[in-house]
């Protein structure tokens, strides 16, 4: 199995994207071809062999990713699995690449396998990195229902079957939006807590549009995804929950704005899950109306 990497950068962090490629070429079993997607930024230095390519512009993580996607031929297909992975990650181990083989030719079901984070100098993993509700144990694996964006592995005949991530998601719930279509394309997705990414603990919120695009993102995500009688069910769940967390004002209003452009905006292409996905989503704990 060829297994191929993209690493999206602003290339303000040269030192881990170094390290990180590093780790990468340390990988046992065959050499892991990678591509390094500067955003709007050229990336000098990069170890030999290594790939890159320079945009414009920034296009966002959804964006960044599908122009590494296309690195590797239509739609990946030059290659039989990528690994996304941040820029300011590391890969703990040096047999992440053989388990990754492993797992996808183990189960020709399995389409997408996403990582452990763990902080590098505590080891702890935040409960916001465990892709499922029961979320206090991050050592136990599982079939899970969505996917951490930059420490996963997805197999390409995903991309060539649901198509890439979101573009115009730019940043927050991308990962889903794929997820729950490869989920309804039949395709199983994977939680290992023994593929680890070693990166920093921090909060989501220190990107300064978060509270934006959380909200008009997840109402895209229900209006691409979901049917119709569970499109308000969902997005009223979410609505309650961002209340009872209490935000601050400044977020809050960020929130309704990102909420009121969600529902006024076009949010691409809907193509409803059938309700068997429903079933299935429901059975493997997390129903998508939460």
């Amino acid at each position: 199995m060829k297994l191929g990497a993209v690493v999206i950068t602003m290339g303000n962090r040269p030192d881990d994207l170094r390290a990180l490629l590093d780790s990468v070429a340390r990988q046992e079993g065959d050499p892991i071809e990678v591509v390094v997607v500067g955003q709007g930024v050229e990336i000098p230095g990069l170890p030999e062999g290594v790939r890159s390519i320079t945009l414009p512009e920034n296009l966002g993580i959804p964006g960044g990713r599908n122009v590494g996607i296309e690195a590797f031929g239509p739609g990946g297909t030059d290659v039989d699995a990528l690994l996304f992975l941040d820029d300011d990650g590391l890969l703990a181990n040096t047999d992440t690449g053989e388990l990754i083989r492993q797992a996808f030719t183990a189960d020709p079901k399995l389409g997408i396998v996403s990582f452990r984070i763990a902080d590098p100098e505590t080891g702890q993993t935040q409960r916001r990195h465990v892709p499922r509700l029961r979320a206090s144990d991050p050592m136990r694996s599982s079939r899970v229902t969505t996917f951490l964006g930059g420490a996963n592995a997805v197999r390409t005949k995903v991309f060539a079957e649901v198509g890439g991530l979101p573009d115009a998601f730019f940043y927050a719930h991308e990962e889903t939006d794929l997820a729950w279509r490869a989920l309804d394309a039949g395709w199983m997705i994977d939680y290992r807590s023994d593929m680890v990414l070693l990166h920093p603990t921090t909060p989501p919120s220190r990107h300064a549009t978060y509270h934006f695009n959380v909200a008009r993102n997840r109402v895209w995500l229900a209006r691409r995804n979901l049917p119709a009688l569970l499109v308000p069910v969902y997005l009223g769940v979410w609505l309650l929950l961002t209340l009872v967390r209490r935000p601050s004002g400044p977020a809050l209003k960020a929130w309704f704005g990102g909420f009121r452009a969600g529902w006024k905006t076009a949010c691409g292409p809907r193509r409803p899950m059938g309700w068997r996905t429903v079933w299935r989503l429901t059975r493997m704990g997390r129903p998508p109306v939460v």
